[in-house]
Protein backbone atom coordinates (compact mmCIF):
# COMPACT_ATOMS: atom_id res chain seq x y z
CA UNK A 1 0.00 0.00 0.00
CA UNK A 2 2.83 1.75 0.84
CA UNK A 3 3.83 1.86 -2.79
CA UNK A 4 0.91 2.70 -4.33
CA UNK A 5 0.54 5.92 -1.90
CA UNK A 6 4.30 6.76 -3.09
CA UNK A 7 3.00 6.51 -6.26
CA UNK A 8 -0.39 8.45 -6.06
CA UNK A 9 2.10 11.24 -4.33
CA UNK A 10 4.36 11.33 -6.79
CA UNK A 11 1.60 11.47 -9.88
CA UNK A 12 0.09 14.26 -7.48
CA UNK A 13 2.80 16.36 -7.51
CA UNK A 14 3.72 15.91 -10.98
CA UNK A 15 0.14 17.04 -12.11
CA UNK A 16 0.73 19.91 -9.32
CA UNK A 17 3.66 20.60 -11.48
CA UNK A 18 1.96 20.19 -14.73
CA UNK A 19 -0.64 22.83 -13.43
CA UNK A 20 1.71 25.56 -11.77
CA UNK A 21 3.70 25.30 -15.11
CA UNK A 22 1.06 25.34 -16.88
CA UNK A 23 -1.17 28.49 -15.37
CA UNK A 24 2.63 30.38 -15.35
CA UNK A 25 2.53 29.58 -19.13
CA UNK A 26 -1.58 31.18 -19.52
CA UNK A 27 -0.77 34.36 -17.07
CA UNK A 28 2.52 34.75 -19.56
CA UNK A 29 0.01 34.48 -22.95
CA UNK A 30 -2.53 36.77 -21.31
CA UNK A 31 0.07 38.92 -20.22
CA UNK A 32 1.07 39.13 -23.76
CA UNK A 33 -1.86 39.90 -24.87
CA UNK A 34 -3.00 42.56 -22.83
CA UNK A 35 -0.21 44.60 -23.91
CA UNK A 36 -0.90 44.27 -27.95
CA UNK A 37 -4.67 44.46 -27.11
CA UNK A 38 -4.44 47.26 -24.87
CA UNK A 39 -5.92 49.66 -27.45
CA UNK A 40 -3.67 52.74 -29.33
CA UNK A 41 -0.64 54.36 -28.11
CA UNK A 42 -1.22 58.54 -27.80
CA UNK A 43 1.06 58.91 -30.73
CA UNK A 44 -1.38 56.52 -33.27
CA UNK A 45 -4.12 58.75 -31.72
CA UNK A 46 -2.54 61.96 -32.48
CA UNK A 47 -1.61 61.00 -36.14
CA UNK A 48 -5.00 59.77 -36.57
CA UNK A 49 -6.79 63.11 -34.95
CA UNK A 50 -3.89 64.75 -37.35
CA UNK A 51 -5.28 62.99 -40.50
CA UNK A 52 -8.97 63.96 -39.55
CA UNK A 53 -8.15 67.47 -38.95
CA UNK A 54 -6.55 67.77 -42.62
CA UNK A 55 -9.26 66.16 -44.34
CA UNK A 56 -11.64 68.28 -42.85
CA UNK A 57 -9.84 71.49 -43.27
CA UNK A 58 -8.98 70.46 -46.77
CA UNK A 59 -13.08 70.19 -47.34
CA UNK A 60 -13.74 73.00 -45.75
CA UNK A 61 -11.69 74.91 -47.60
CA UNK A 62 -13.54 73.85 -50.56
CA UNK A 63 -17.12 74.38 -49.56
CA UNK A 64 -16.31 77.58 -48.48
CA UNK A 65 -15.00 78.54 -51.95
CA UNK A 66 -17.73 77.06 -53.23
CA UNK A 67 -20.65 78.77 -51.20
CA UNK A 68 -18.71 82.29 -52.05
CA UNK A 69 -19.47 81.44 -55.45
CA UNK A 70 -22.96 80.30 -55.56
CA UNK A 71 -23.46 83.84 -53.78
CA UNK A 72 -22.20 85.52 -56.37
CA UNK A 73 -24.46 83.41 -58.54
CA UNK A 74 -27.11 83.77 -56.87
CA UNK A 75 -26.84 87.71 -56.73
CA UNK A 76 -25.90 87.85 -60.84
CA UNK A 77 -29.88 85.65 -60.53
CA UNK A 78 -31.50 88.62 -58.22
CA UNK A 79 -30.38 91.25 -60.42
CA UNK A 80 -31.76 89.29 -63.69
CA UNK A 81 -35.07 88.87 -62.23
CA UNK A 82 -35.73 92.42 -60.64
CA UNK A 83 -34.16 93.36 -64.13
CA UNK A 84 -37.25 91.00 -65.64
CA UNK A 85 -39.59 92.25 -63.58
CA UNK A 86 -39.12 96.11 -64.35
CA UNK A 87 -40.06 94.92 -67.97
CA UNK A 88 -42.74 93.62 -67.48
CA UNK A 89 -44.01 96.87 -65.13
CA UNK A 90 -43.06 98.89 -68.34
CA UNK A 91 -45.29 96.73 -70.42
CA UNK A 92 -48.38 96.76 -67.97
CA UNK A 93 -48.26 100.14 -67.05
CA UNK A 94 -47.29 102.13 -70.65
CA UNK A 95 -46.01 104.98 -70.41
CA UNK A 96 -44.13 104.29 -67.63
CA UNK A 97 -39.85 103.04 -68.73
CA UNK A 98 -39.71 101.66 -64.52
CA UNK A 99 -40.86 102.30 -61.23
CA UNK A 100 -39.37 104.78 -58.87
CA UNK A 101 -38.68 101.96 -56.32
CA UNK A 102 -38.33 98.90 -56.33
CA UNK A 103 -41.75 98.66 -53.45
CA UNK A 104 -44.03 99.83 -56.38
CA UNK A 105 -43.39 95.97 -57.95
CA UNK A 106 -44.61 94.14 -54.77
CA UNK A 107 -47.35 92.49 -55.44
CA UNK A 108 -47.38 92.98 -58.86
CA UNK A 109 -44.49 91.34 -60.27
CA UNK A 110 -42.32 90.57 -57.19
CA UNK A 111 -43.76 88.86 -53.29
CA UNK A 112 -41.14 91.07 -51.46
CA UNK A 113 -38.31 93.51 -52.42
CA UNK A 114 -35.34 91.20 -52.35
CA UNK A 115 -32.05 91.44 -51.05
CA UNK A 116 -28.84 90.16 -52.09
CA UNK A 117 -27.09 87.24 -50.38
CA UNK A 118 -24.77 89.40 -48.17
CA UNK A 119 -28.40 90.91 -46.84
CA UNK A 120 -27.58 94.07 -48.29
CA UNK A 121 -30.36 96.27 -50.43
CA UNK A 122 -29.66 95.97 -53.92
CA UNK A 123 -29.00 99.77 -55.69
CA UNK A 124 -31.67 100.86 -58.01
CA UNK A 125 -31.71 104.06 -60.48
CA UNK A 126 -34.55 104.46 -62.70
CA UNK A 127 -33.25 106.33 -65.03
CA UNK A 128 -30.13 104.65 -65.17
CA UNK A 129 -27.04 105.93 -66.34
CA UNK A 130 -25.74 103.30 -67.68
CA UNK A 131 -29.45 102.01 -69.36
CA UNK A 132 -30.45 105.25 -70.05
CA UNK A 133 -33.59 103.58 -71.69
CA UNK A 134 -33.98 101.79 -67.98
CA UNK A 135 -32.42 101.26 -64.91
CA UNK A 136 -29.47 100.43 -63.25
CA UNK A 137 -30.20 97.88 -60.94
CA UNK A 138 -26.37 96.84 -58.14
CA UNK A 139 -25.73 94.50 -55.61
CA UNK A 140 -22.95 96.07 -53.76
CA UNK A 141 -21.16 92.29 -53.25
CA UNK A 142 -19.43 90.31 -51.03
CA UNK A 143 -17.58 93.49 -49.13
CA UNK A 144 -21.08 95.76 -48.77
CA UNK A 145 -19.90 98.56 -50.71
CA UNK A 146 -20.89 100.61 -53.51
CA UNK A 147 -19.01 101.10 -56.71
CA UNK A 148 -16.11 98.54 -56.10
CA UNK A 149 -15.03 96.12 -58.47
CA UNK A 150 -17.03 93.10 -56.81
CA UNK A 151 -20.03 94.67 -57.34
CA UNK A 152 -22.87 92.61 -59.56
CA UNK A 153 -24.19 95.78 -61.84
CA UNK A 154 -27.25 94.99 -64.35
CA UNK A 155 -25.78 96.49 -67.43
CA UNK A 156 -22.37 93.90 -67.35
CA UNK A 157 -24.82 90.76 -67.50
Amino acid sequence: MQGNTAMATGRKERLVKWLMARRSALREREIMRGRSELGMTLIEIMVVVAIIGLLLGTVGVVAFNKWKKAQVTNAKQVVKNIEQAIEHYALENSGKSCPKELKELVPSQIKKVPKDPWGEELVYKCPGEQNTGGADISSKGPDKKEGTDDDINSWEL
